[in-house]
């Protein structure tokens, strides 16, 4: 193509091309897209070409504004698949970096477009891969980069091309399912890996140790990186968020893979980014974020609230002709980048210099040059200057879809910025609703115990089993007014059946009837029919008569009348027996009628009678069976219920047998070794177990009767446990602090406690076995570390109550006194020195006792707010006793003020005897310096002692505070005047070994090394008699005196 474009610029007349083209009769829209075309492929292979350097923005930003041109990538795949990509690596190297801005800022078609190249890309990364530096290696690692993205892409479309998504839309992506986010989460990891290898293999292929950043070659190779950077940042920003939801859906131990990945590409993402933030090339081009300190603790859910997404900024170009005219420069690649667009004037000198002028009344004479005549020459003229004005009009179109795109793009750009401050809102109500919802939890956490859960879960077991009660005994009362029904029913049945047997009676009797009336009226029937016939006889045989004997009418006449007489009462017979025959059929009617009802009633009744039968029967089954159904299930709650306080006391034994173990293996453990206790503590540990195994023998006693009282066994053997362990781990801390055999003794002791404690613990984790669970070998071993206790215990203890609560007032009034005592000595002694010494001893023993007077001075302040300090204690924590027994509950810290009083009184009667030597000078400064030491310890002390259970906010103790820091610096006076003095006063010998021969100086030297050797030893074996002396001090001081209080508990 750029061999076409040349050899087309070398012709010296490009008019007869353009009118060639534009005669040629291709329409507009084949034109364009020819154009496009023409233009995508200069911009790509200006993009993409053999030089070693950085590819240029804006022929990239070309290749980004024609992909969304055409909504695809068609254009650039066949512009790529032309291009060597296989031969040469720097070539491939910057297709990578083209096809990655592709796929971020380009059309989202590009994605599905790329994908039918996916196998070529994997090919041709398999085959850079075999290059081991270099380009090549580079090459492999971006190829499988870019396929990774395009195949996430692929999978999530929801996520961009440039991975910009607001909280709510990653919501979505992961459709609220713990599923898609826990699979989404691994492919976050998978890409944050292949960008962090391209990351590390272009930083390992340069030499940091120079300035690569400006030269070509290295931004050739560094240009990618902040394409990796813009999508790094949003993946560690999308992969914090998802783990903590994943955190606040599934256990952490679920999770435990994922934490150790990201804790791997937290640290090589943050020191990439430190590592770029300081190259000169990405300072000018972007601003790279930095990472916290310490990665996100996903295990507390309130640090989300802590994390803050890192944003990289892209400054904004500084206006220069090349941007400004960057789109006009765009459009006239996609008109045509073949034909220069000039202005007219531009044009006019052009003809006149291709084709001459003759004259100024015939410019474009141009019949010398090609014999045309001045009309054709006209036309070309004319038509190429309408052809110019319509390339002019087409130009100023494209510069008017152009600034309607810059206008488009502004105002994307403000819809963005719209969004970014919609999700700083919703970022600042996030926070507001995680810090409430973290009160509300911290709220639920402190009311919401496990034994107050267990209780309630066993109450709402005993308020369901009356509630079941109180239903058993509703359905018990519904069944008993079924049964009732069911008996009356039965007694109606009784009584239908009853009127059902009269019934059938009657219709009995009516149909007896009914055949007695059926029988009579045939017989009446019969004679009727044998009357009528007699009749009809006597009639023929009348008219026979009247027939054949005429004669004898007179004679008959009579006996006609009596015939007609008798045929009448006949008659009226006859009729007598027709109704009584009608009033008969009628009776029977009724009766028939009147049984059809009956019988119906009777049918109906019936049916009743069955229906109610079976409905109480169905009734009976169904009461039956959901009785025993309740029945069932009451025994199943019940199982259940036994069940669960069994597995409640099962998981206290168990846990109870952890806690003694775990006492036990302390013992073991070298870090026990320094840990230290008192005989009176053990021997208040021991007293408890004792009296937590009464308890836990009458709740013992209490489960066996009614196994509703676990709760009270739980809470007894979890005690129990905790005493004995806490007995196991102070009887060997005890042990730290007396002779062997003793200590051997009660370790033995405490590790047989520990055994017969979980052998015990073993009989009650057996059903069968706890009622006859022995606790008398653990309350003999206990009763034996007691003894055991008791005999080590330091005679200290035995004062009287009275006497330990009178000794802390005298001690502390003792101090006093010998503190008053010794500041008095000390002025007698300077009164005397002044009259006595002159000159510079009398300087020095001046500035020694004023440095003593200061520190008297200091430590009388000190004893002072020590006893308002101790005052302020016992009103504080003494309550309604008095303060001598304030002073007896607290045994040891009392024990420790005896013992910080007597040391200071002691230190300032020692120091000013010391003092009174030196002075008289038959003392030695040291020992003035040893005793200001010894004073500055015992003062500490006596803070210590003071303010160990004193309020944090009390102004006394401030002020104790202030005394001891005055104390402090009056001994450091002391020291420092004492040091003074001695090199003022002692005489310093010259060293003048001029007259010595070399003999003498020899043997000088050597009786110098001996000397120096014995002082050596000397002090070696003084220090180790000072550390064994303070080691034994501190046993006696611990025994005796009690001190350390305050650790008895943890030792």
């Amino acid at each position: 193509m750029d061999r076409v474009k040349s050899s087309m610029q070398q012709v010296p007349n490009p008019i007869p091309k353009a009118l060639i083209r534009r005669t040629g009769g291709a329409n507009s829209l084949e034109l364009e897209k020819e154009n496009f075309e023409r233009g995508q492929a200069v911009s790509i292979n200006k993009a993409i070409n053999t030089q070693e350097v950085a590819v240029k923005e804006k022929h990239a930003r070309t290749c980004i504004l024609g992909t969304h041109h055409e909504k695809g990538a068609h254009t650039f795949w066949a512009a790529v698949n032309r291009l060597p990509l296989s031969s040469n690596a720097v070539l491939c190297w910057k297709f990578c970096h083209v096809f990655h801005k592709l796929l971020r800022d380009g059309h989202p078609n590009v994605i599905k477009d790329s994908m039918r190249n996916k196998a070529d890309l994997s090919d041709m990364s398999r085959m850079w891969g075999h290059l081991s530096e270099g380009y090549g290696k580079l090459c492999s690692i971006y190829l499988k980069l870019l396929i990774t993205k395009m195949e996430f892409h692929i999978k999530n479309p929801r996520f961009p091309g440039n991975l910009q998504m607001s909280n709510r839309q990653l919501d979505e992506a992961g459709e609220n399912d713990v599923n898609n986010f826990f699979q989404l989460t691994v492919e976050m990891f998978d890409y944050l890996e292949c960008e962090l290898n391209l990351f590390l293999g272009v930083f390992s292929s340069l030499d940091m140790s120079r300035s690569v950043s400006v030269t070509a070659a290295g931004q050739c190779r560094l240009a990618p990186l902040i394409q990796v950077i813009l999508d790094s940042s949003h993946l560690y920003d999308y992969t914090v968020k998802l783990l903590f939801k994943l955190h606040s859906c599934l256990p952490a131990d679920t999770l435990q893979g994922h934490r150790d990945r990201f804790q791997e590409q937290f640290k090589k993402l943050k020191s990439l980014f430190y590592r770029s933030s300081n190259l000169q090339y990405f300072k000018r081009l972007i601003q790279i974020p930095q990472l916290p300190e310490n990665p996100p603790n996903f295990l507390r859910a309130s640090a989300l609230s802590e994390h803050i997404s890192p944003v990289v900024v892209i400054p904004a170009e500084s206006s220069s002709p090349e941007t400004e005219h960057m789109v006009d420069l765009v459009t006239e690649d996609l008109v045509d980048t073949d034909i220069p667009v000039q202005p007219a004037t531009v044009v006019e000198p052009r003809f006149d210099d291709l084709f001459g002028t003759s004259a100024a009344t015939d410019p474009f004479n141009f019949n010398n040059q090609n014999g045309m005549r001045k009309d054709d020459k006209d036309r070309l003229i004319e038509q190429l200057t309408r052809e110019i004005q319509a390339l002019r009009e087409e130009l100023e179109s494209f510069r008017l879809e152009s600034g309607r795109l810059c206008q488009a793009l502004r105002g994307r750009v403000n819809e963005l910025e719209a969004e970014l401050a919609e999700q700083s809102h919703l970022r600042m109500q996030a926070l507001g609703e995680s810090e409430f919802l973290r009160a509300e939890l911290d709220d639920l956490r402190r009311v919401k115990e496990d034994t107050e859960k267990e209780q309630r879960s066993l109450t709402e077991i005993e308020r369901k089993a009356v509630a079941n009660e109180q239903r058993y005994v509703k359905l018990k009362e519904k069944y008993t007014e079924l049964v009732q029904s069911h008996a009356d029913l039965l007694r109606k049945n009784a009584e239908v059946t009853r009127q059902m047997t009269v019934a059938r009676a009657a219709q009995d009797e009516v149909d007896t009837v009914r055949r007695e009336m059926q029988e009579k009226v045939k017989a009446a029937q019969e004679a009727a029919e044998r009357q009528e016939q007699e009749q009809v006889e006597q009639l023929q045989e009348l008219q026979r008569e009247l027939i054949s004997s005429r004669v004898e009418l007179d004679t008959l006449k009579s006996t006609m009348a009596s015939s007609q007489q008798s045929s009448e009462e006949l008659s009226s017979q006859l009729s007598t027996v027709e109704s009584e025959k009608v009033e008969l059929a009628g009776s029977l009617l009724k009766k028939e009628e009147e049984l059809a009802g009956l019988g119906e009633e009777l049918e109906r009744v019936q049916s009743s009678l069955a229906s109610e039968r079976e409905s109480g029967v169905k009734t009976a089954e169904a009461l039956q069976n959901q009785l025993n159904e309740k029945e069932s299930r009451e025994q199943a709650l019940e199982r259940q219920l036994v069940a669960a306080r069994w597995s409640t006391l099962q998981g206290a034994v168990e846990e109870a047998e952890r806690i003694v173990q775990d006492s036990l293996a302390q013992l073991d453990d070298p870090a026990h070794i320094s840990c230290t206790s008192s005989a009176d503590y053990l021997a208040s540990r021991c007293q408890a177990s004792l009296d937590c195994m009464d308890r836990l023998h009458s709740a013992r006693d209490g489960y066996l009767a009614d196994n509703t009282g676990v709760s009270e066994l739980v809470r007894a053997v979890t005690h129990l446990a905790h005493l004995v362990g806490d007995t196991i781990v102070q009887g060997s801390a005890t042990s730290h602090m007396v002779p062997v055999e003793q200590a051997d003794a009660l370790s033995d002791s405490v590790k047989a406690c520990g055994a017969e404690a979980l052998a015990l613990l073993g009989q009650m984790k057996d059903q069968e076995s706890l009622a006859t669970a022995d606790s008398a070998t653990l309350r003999a071993a206990l009763d034996g570390i007691l003894a055991t206790a008791e005999k080590l215990r330091p005679r200290g203890l035995e004062l009287q109550q009275g006497e330990l609560g009178d000794l802390v007032e005298q001690e502390m009034a003792a101090t006093s006194a010998a503190v008053e005592s010794a500041a008095a000595r000390i002025e007698d002694m300077l009164n005397k020195s002044r009259a006595v010494d002159t000159g510079v001893k009398m300087e020095v023993n001046e500035r020694i006792l004023a440095s003593c007077t200061d520190l008297m001075q200091a430590i009388k302040e000190l004893v002072l707010s020590s006893k308002d300090l101790q005052r302020d204690i016992v009103d504080s924590g003494r309550g309604a006793a008095s303060m001598k027994e304030f002073y007896v509950k607290n045994s040891r810290w009392t024990e420790g003020l005896i013992s910080a009083s007597k040391a200071v009184g002691w230190g300032a009667t020692v120091m000013v005897d010391a003092a009174d030597l030196v002075v008289q000078g038959k003392g030695k400064y040291e020992e003035l310096m040893v005793c200001s030491h010894e004073i500055a310890a015992s003062t500490a002390q006596l803070v210590a002692a003071s303010k160990v259970k004193a309020d944090k906010d009390n102004a006394n103790l401030g002020r104790l505070k202030l005394a001891s820091k005055g104390v402090t610096q009056a001994t450091a006076g002391v020291v420092a005047s004492t040091k003074s003095g001695k090199s003022q006063i002692e005489e310093k010998d010259t060293m003048d070994f001029s007259s010595m021969t070399l003999t003498q100086i020899k043997r000088q030297e050597m009786d110098s090394q001996v000397s120096v050797l014995e002082l050596e030893t000397k002090l070696q074996k003084e220090r180790e008699r000072l550390g064994e002396l303070r080691k034994k001090h501190y046993e006696l001081a611990g025994v005796a005196e009690g001190w350390g209080e305050e650790d008895e508990g943890t030792g």
